[in-house]
């Protein structure tokens, strides 16, 4: 699902990572964790197409069979509308707008009609236990209420890939443990490919693999 080969990301003098090669199988769960400052979010972010490598002639990211260094900017925004899905620390949910239009938004954006648009959304806000919440803003919903809607968000488009940044860093540990539960279960009904970064190391050790980062390498 995922091959990257010899990714390099420098920030003027700064290199943040140095040759990192990875290959992530269709509906595997990996966790990447390390120090802060080890480039966890950086190939996080690279992986998902939100930054660019550090031009090198020898490094390649494949994701899905589509060679990314290849595409246009306008190609690489329709693939990452279509194929790829973010969760992030802060839910970042629009708060004037309700649980089931912030789910709708990707797909609007993909110009899926919208009665097909808000059948999805319902399913899934109902699959996460939040089919009473369909109408209420990001204002009158707890915590975790609001990272499940930023969870049917990220799946409303049905991506290859979930890219999760620290997912449950802003959450208690009750809500914590529910959404880690969450992403194996929602691999196992959709079939999705999940790339977490997080310090939190229950969910690191319940990845079918963790990925450890030091200084800009995966070490192990």
């Amino acid at each position: 699902m995922i091959k990257a080969s010899n990714i390099h990301k420098n920030y003027g003098d700064l290199h943040v990572l140095k040759g990192v090669d990875l290959h992530i199988k269709k509906g595997e769960v990996i966790s990447i964790v390390g120090a802060s400052g080890a480039g966890k979010t950086t190939l996080l972010q690279i992986l998902g197409t939100l930054d660019h490598i550090t031009e090198s002639k020898e490094s390649s990211l494949f994701i899905n069979e589509s060679n990314i260094n290849q595409l246009s900017q306008k190609q690489l925004s329709k693939f990452r509308n279509e194929q790829l899905g973010f969760i992030f620390q802060f839910h970042q949910l629009l708060p004037e707008f309700t649980a089931l239009e912030n789910v709708c938004i990707p797909a609007f954006i993909k110009k899926t009609p919208k009665a097909e648009v808000e059948k999805r959304a319902k399913e899934l806000l109902d699959f996460l236990g939040l089919a009473h919440r369909y109408d209420h803003k990001p204002s009158e919903l707890s915590g975790g209420e609001q990272q499940r809607v930023a969870v049917a968000r990220a799946l409303v488009n049905n991506p290859k890939v979930i890219f999760a940044d620290e997912p449950s860093g802003n959450l208690d540990s009750e809500a914590a443990e529910n959404l880690h539960q969450l992403f194996f279960k929602l691999r196992d009904e959709f079939g999705q490919t999940f790339v977490i970064v997080t310090h939190n190391q229950e969910l690191a050790n319940m990845a079918d693999r963790k990925l450890v980062m030091v200084d800009g390498k995966i070490v192990g």
